[in-house]
C-alpha cells in the first residue's frame, strides 16, 4: 500500500466515520422525536433498531469505497464486496426480524392494557425471517439453494420424527395463541387446581404466575387438553357478589337502598370498582336467624375481589351500624327432653 493509498483509504473511512456518527447524534434525535409524537407505537421500535446500524452502515460503506482505491488482485476486492454484501443483508433482516417480531407485543401508547401476544409468536417470525435472510445472502453469493431446499424437507421428515414432543407442543401453543381463548396477562384457573396470571406460551410451555414469587409450568400440549377458566375472556370486567345477612326485624327496602348506596359511594372512590355500573341487590332465602341477600358489584378485573371486598364489608358495616341495621348471630334453639 503507498501512501497516496493509505491517504485515500483513511479518508473514505474517516468520512464514513464522521457522517454515520453525525446522522447518529443528530438525524436519529430527530426522528426519535417525532416517532414519539405520533400515537403508533410501532414507529419508535423501527427508528430504535435501525438506529443501532446507522454508524455501522456509514463506518463499513467508507471502508470499502476506501479499500478499493488500494491496488490489489481483483479477487481480494471481490471478496470484500461479498463481505459488505452479507453485511448488509444481515443487518437488515435483524431489523425486520426485531420490529416484526416486536410488532406482536408492543402496547399502544398511554395504554396499560397487556399485549396479546407471547414469545412463541416472535421467535416463529424471527426463524422465518432469519432463513429467507439466509437463502438471500446465499443467492447472492451465487450458491444454488434449491438443492439445499430439496435436503431440508428430506432432512424435515426425520426432524420432526425424532421431536414428536416438542412439535407437539410448539403447534399446541400456536392453537392456544390463534384460538386467543389464552393470552399473556389473562388470569386463568386449570381444572387441577392451580390458578395465576398467564406470563407466557412459548416454544414448549405455558408459564403461568401463582401468588407473588411462584410460576407454575404447563406444557402446551396438556394445556390444550385441560378444561380452564378463564377470567379476563372475552372481558376483564368482572362482576362479584358479595352475601349479606339482616335480622328479621330489618326494613328490607331501607336495606336495598343503603347497600346501593355504599356501593356507589365506593364506585366513585375504588379504582378497581367499574362507575359505569348500576349496582343492584337481590334477596336469596330465609335462613335459620337472618334475610339472606346478594350485592353485585363491577370491578376492573377478577383478582381485584379482595380488595373491593374488604373495603365494602368494613363500608358497610359502619353504614349499618349507623343506620341500625343489625346483623345477627346465628341463632339455634335446642330443646331437651327431661324424661
Amino acid at each position: 500500500m503507498t501512501w497516496n493509498e493509505f491517504l485515500q483509504f483513511s479518508i473514505y473511512t474517516g468520512c464514513g466515520i464522521v457522517l454515520g456518527f453525525l446522522i447518529q447524534k443528530l438525524l436519529m434525535p430527530v426522528l426519535h422525536k417525532m416517532a414519539d409524537r405520533s400515537k403508533w407505537a410501532g414507529d419508535d421500535l423501527i427508528i430504535s433498531s435501525i438506529s443501532k446500524w446507522v454508524t455501522s452502515w456509514f463506518v463499513a460503506l467508507g471502508i470499502f469505497l476506501g479499500w478499493r482505491r488500494v491496488q490489489m488482485d481483483e479477487k481480494y476486492h471481490h471478496w470484500l464486496e461479498n463481505g459488505l454484501l452479507i453485511f448488509y443483508i444481515f443487518s437488515v433482516t435483524w431489523i425486520l426480524a426485531t420490529v416484526f417480531a416486536g410488532l406482536t407485543s408492543i402496547k399502544p401508547k398511554g395504554s396499560d392494557k397487556v399485549p396479546a401476544s407471547s414469545s412463541i409468536v416472535g421467535n416463529i417470525i424471527k426463524v422465518i425471517v432469519y432463513c429467507i435472510g439466509l437463502l438471500v445472502i446465499l443467492q447472492s453469493l451465487g450458491i444454488q439453494i434449491t438443492p439445499i431446499l430439496t435436503a431440508l424437507g428430506v432432512g424435515g421428515l426425520a426432524v420432526a420424527l425424532a421431536l414428536q414432543d416438542t412439535l407437539s407442543n410448539l403447534f399446541a401453543g400456536i392453537q392456544l395463541i390463534a384460538t386467543k381463548k389464552i393470552n399473556p396477562g389473562d388470569y386463568i384457573r386449570l381444572e387441577s387446581g392451580p390458578e395465576g396470571f398467564v406470563e407466557d406460551v412459548s416454544w414448549r410451555y405455558t408459564s403461568l404466575r401463582v401468588g407473588v414469587n411462584s410460576i407454575f409450568i404447563v406444557p402446551n400440549s396438556k394445556l390444550a387438553g385441560l378444561i380452564v377458566s378463564n377470567f379476563d375472556y372475552p372481558g376483564r370486567d368482572f362482576i362479584m357478589d358479595v352475601s349479606v345477612s339482616v335480622d328479621y326485624n330489618s326494613n328490607l327496602d331501607n336495606v336495598e337502598k343503603i347497600t346501593i348506596e355504599v356501593i356507589k359511594q365506593m364506585q366513585d372512590e375504588v379504582e378497581e370498582c367499574v362507575s359505569n355500573f348500576e349496582p343492584f341487590v337481590r334477596f336469596q332465602q330465609f335462613g335459620e336467624s337472618s334475610i339472606d341477600l346478594k350485592a353485585y358489584i363491577k370491578i376492573r378485573d377478577y383478582v381485584s375481589q379482595a380488595v373491593v371486598k374488604h373495603k365494602f364489608i368494613k363500608e358497610l358495616k359502619e353504614r349499618f351500624d349507623k343506620e341500625g341495621i343489625n346483623i345477627p348471630f346465628p341463632v339455634r334453639t335446642v330443646y331437651i327432653n327431661k324424661e
